[in-house]
């Protein structure tokens, strides 16, 4: 018998849900601190024929936390002691930023789903770089072998005119890729004015061209890059994208990020239209999800690694995207439905697979 759903429904439910997720947060990074992590770890950990070979690194398993959840370094090894394979930091600016004003996250619980405006609110770049370095650290330290992989995704500053974005997102790829084994380029976020405009292929090639040959640099060796799209995109333009990925020797895409749509919902339309603008994530975003994935296999032919995120609950949900050709795989929302043991939960069911025995 599951416990936390009742907890959820008891502790979480009718609290405001930046303030559930603070909490939450805290609690697991308490864990981690006493000690208790490491104990926890022995029972969390991916078996290990969930090894998976991505980006030139290799992962403990193929399942992931998305962007959105720690969102300044401040939980890396707490996560990765649930049984996450990897866990991307982000989204980081190049200036400090607090955000939209509150509320600005809402649970749509009859959807499994949430509607957020953050904003990008983190201390920038400068900031999260030592925490970065710092886990890094620990996390070779502490898996001598095969390690969590730490992804940094970044995107624009609100302040920072689309004319100048390639030089902010320059400041955040110099302070940032030297910790991080991979790097996202975050252009889909619907809560940055004008930030999707940048998907336009015309617009995206400087952008990416730039920020690998800065991200190298700066660390002194290649550090895979990778673009977050959104599922918006018509699928002319998620073509396109595959295009001048392929052209420009990307490493991968991160397909998708949060959506602007309001499908059809089982919550009431004025209690989805009270929550007001922002990005949908969650289980009603797993359908147009799994079709940009199969859009991005078909026109990248295997070339490319692609990570699908949107709409991940179970292991079959995970196993359905790597069938449908992603290498990785991503979840965020259900994390606040099914709480701290659903990466192990999951692990355990992936690694019973056929494929993995």
């Amino acid at each position: 018998m599951r416990v936390y759903p009742t907890f959820f429904r008891l502790a979480f439910s009718w609290m405001d849900a930046e303030r559930a997720h603070k909490i939450g947060f805290r609690a697991i990074r308490l864990v981690h601190s006493c000690g208790a992590g490491r104990v926890l770890q022995k029972f969390t950990a991916p078996a290990p024929s969930l090894r998976t070979q991505a980006l030139g690194l290799t992962f403990p398993s193929p399942f992931g936390l998305a962007a959105g959840f720690d969102k300044e370094g401040h939980g890396i090894e707490a996560l990765t002691e649930l049984g996450f394979g990897h866990v991307e930091v982000g989204t980081i600016t190049g200036q400090a930023q607090p955000g939209n004003p509150a509320p600005r996250l809402f649970r749509l619980i009859e959807d499994r789903a949430v509607i957020n405006r953050m904003g990008f609110n983190n201390d920038g770049a400068a900031a999260v770089a030592p925490r970065l370095k710092s886990a890094r650290a620990a996390l070779q330290r502490h898996h001598p072998g095969v390690r969590p992989v730490i992804g940094v995704n970044i995107g624009k500053s609100k302040v920072v005119d689309l004319g100048d974005a390639v030089a902010d997102y320059l400041v955040s790829a110099r302070s940032l890729a030297p910790a991080a084994d991979y790097l996202v380029v975050n252009v889909s976020s619907p809560n940055t004015p004008g930030l999707r405009l940048l998907q336009d292929v015309e617009t995206l090639r400087p952008l990416l061209s730039a920020v690998g040959e800065e991200a190298d640099r700066a660390a002194g060796r290649h550090v895979p890059l990778l673009v977050k799209i959104a599922p918006d995109l018509s699928d002319e333009d998620v073509d396109a994208v595959a295009r001048l990925a392929l052209d420009l020797k990307l490493d991968g895409i991160i397909a998708t990020n949060t959506t602007i749509a309001r499908p059809a919902l089982s919550t009431g339309l004025a209690e989805v239209e009270a929550c007001g603008a922002g990005g949908l994530s969650g289980a009603p975003l797993k359908k147009r999800s799994l079709e940009v994935l199969a859009r991005l296999r078909n026109a990248t032919g295997g070339a490319l690694v692609l990570v699908s995120a949107g709409g991940v609950e179970t292991a079959r949900d995970v196993q359905e995207r790597l069938d449908a050709g992603a290498s990785l795989v991503q979840g965020y929302t259900a994390f606040l439905y099914e709480g701290p043991f659903w990466a192990a939960r999951i692990n355990r069911q992936l690694a019973k697979h056929p494929s993995r025995r």
